[in-house]
């Protein structure tokens, strides 16, 4: 399938003869998260084709925003990651989130979810103004091993990064309940009690969490203009 481009000398038309492709910011967001196996970026994608995928990934090598690379024995696999250029699709990817947020809710039936999303997910919220010095290990349940994130404060704002770290409180959650503490929906007393979460440490510091993130104000912001003129 030849390139669509767009008859405009623009920056703006450029990048959307890139990403406008239908799966291509998915598929971004999927080496994202690390490098990926064909195999798996079928998986997490459901509903794209094996060729649209291998056009996808074609096209993004093409354009140097991704490689693939073999690994060597006793697993040989080929994986696919982004470019050190491909990377810099990551603030305009953390942007796109913060926009559609608004918009996410609720859940449509059948939409597919992977736990280590949030790490993406966490890191696009995270606060950029001094936010509270605490410091949280997260264990994010998955089928395939839990995901581990750590989250700090500070007066340079919220940093997220993979792995653990000294912590005033460990804690382990699904996506959903990890997501309703983030937005401050979540009650933390209420979440410990019905075992939806799981403590270690301090637990008064969870009353800090939501305030490590923007996602409470950016929820509640109208979505419709007409909200704006009729807020009652």
């Amino acid at each position: 399938m030849p390139d669509y481009r767009y008859p405009q000398f623009c920056p703006t038309a450029r990048a959307a003869e890139i990403l406008g492709e239908r799966w291509t910011v998915l598929i971004v967001r999927e080496l994202l998260c690390g490098p990926q196996r064909f195999t798996d970026l079928r998986r997490r994608l459901p509903g794209i084709s094996s060729s649209v995928l291998a056009e996808r990934l074609a096209r993004l090598e093409q354009r140097g925003l991704a490689e693939r690379r073999d690994d060597p024995p006793p697993a040989p696999a080929a994986l696919y990651r982004l470019t050190p250029l491909g990377e810099e699709l990551r603030p305009v990817l953390f942007e796109l989130m913060r926009f559609g947020v608004r918009f996410s809710e609720p859940p449509r039936p059948g939409d597919h979810f992977e736990p280590d999303w949030l790490r993406l997910v966490l890191a696009a919220f995270a606060r950029r103004s001094p936010s509270p010095a605490r410091r949280f290990a997260l264990r994010i349940a998955d089928r395939g091993g839990d995901v581990a994130v750590y989250v700090s404060g500070g007066r340079r704002g919220t940093a997220v990064r993979d792995g653990c770290g000294p912590a005033d409180a460990s804690l382990r959650t699904a996506p959903l309940p990890l997501l309703g503490l983030t937005s401050g929906r979540l009650d933390p007393a209420d979440a410990i009690a019905s075992g939806l979460v799981e403590v270690e440490g301090d637990v008064a510091a969870l009353r800090d969490f939501p305030d490590l993130f923007d996602l409470a104000s950016l929820l509640a912001r109208p979505n419709d203009p007409q909200d704006a003129k009729n807020p009652g």
